[in-house]
């Protein structure tokens, strides 16, 4: 993984949808490894250009790197994807013809040692913030939240049925000491469920609705789909990849509602999904879904 951190998902089926020209401007809300921005890029030859926004430094970081042959064509900004129209305006730019939110996390944010989305990292302190330079840490709430709030949360944003066991095991166990690493967390979860059973690691599903808690990540995407009919030009295709139920829902349920209002041609009667062949080289594709919609011109 170190030599390739991110492969990008559903990278032609994207492309498809975006239908990157030249002299147009694309807007990719979630710019990370950048795997999908080169592609809009090269395929926008000769003067198409792109705007990236991410919340984390590191991966702004391995964009900008990665896109330095394309110049003054790309521009990256540091940023929270519910303040892209901030992020245009900076740019000098009113609305896009093409707009991407690739969901979740990037392999490149997963494998990284200090950053505490896995638990694989036992020794990794709990951040879980997409963006490290602000807001409250994984372990920071988990300090503060009560029993019910924790229960709540665990199972509202993963499904656990578990969920009021390991918040009382989590409350018990904070009471001894503070719980600051990842690895002390999965082994809470772990001795709280009675170890492992089958393939999925007992602490899974709570370190995902954990990282979505500390990050907002369900409000924050509402929030951006709701307004982003305002950033667009008449014809511009949105294309939204998610990896968790919640996020598939509320991308289809913005879509289909603003199409009743005459703003949205939904393009996705049904997500599109992986195939087979891209699951085999890239597992973590497994869950992705597309969904896509066309702004129609304004009356």
């Amino acid at each position: 993984m170190a030599d390739e951190p991110h492969r990008p998902v559903l990278l032609d089926e994207v492309c498809e949808f975006l239908r990157p020209q030249p002299g147009r401007c694309y807007l990719d809300c979630t710019v990370g490894a950048a795997g999908h921005a080169e592609r809009i890029l090269a395929l926008s030859q000769p003067d198409g250009k792109l705007i990236g926004i991410d919340r984390d430094p590191e991966a702004l970081a391995v964009a900008a790197r990665k896109l330095e042959n394309f110049g003054v064509r790309k521009s990256l900004f540091h940023a929270n994807f519910t303040q892209a129209a901030e992020a245009l305006a900076e740019h000098g730019t009113t609305a896009v013809h093409g707009v991407l939110y690739d969901l979740g996390l990037s392999s490149l944010q997963l494998d990284a040692p200090g950053r505490g989305f896995s638990f694989r990292h036992k020794d990794a302190p709990l951040d879980m913030r997409a963006d490290p330079t602000c807001g409250k840490t994984a372990a920071e709430l988990l300090a503060a939240a009560s029993e019910r709030q924790l229960a709540d949360v665990i199972w509202q944003l993963a499904d656990e049925r578990h969920s009021r066991r390991i918040a009382r095991a989590i409350c018990r166990e904070r009471r001894h000491q503070p719980i600051e690493t990842a690895g002390q967390l999965a082994s809470i979860i772990e001795r709280a469920l009675g170890g492992r059973r089958g393939r999925l690691h007992p602490a899974t599903r709570t370190f995902m609705a954990l990282r979505m808690w500390v990050n907002r990540e369900l409000p924050n995407l509402e929030q951006s789909l709701t307004s982003v009919k305002d950033i667009v030009e008449p014809g511009a295709r949105v294309v939204v990849i998610s990896f968790h139920s919640k996020e598939d829902r509320i991308a289809k349920t913005v879509f289909r509602s603003q199409a009743r209002e005459g703003i949205w041609q939904v393009l996705t009667s049904r997500p599109i999904q992986p195939t087979e062949q891209e699951i085999r080289l890239n597992p973590r594709a497994r869950s992705a879904k597309l969904r896509a919609a066309e702004r129609k011109d304004v009356m």
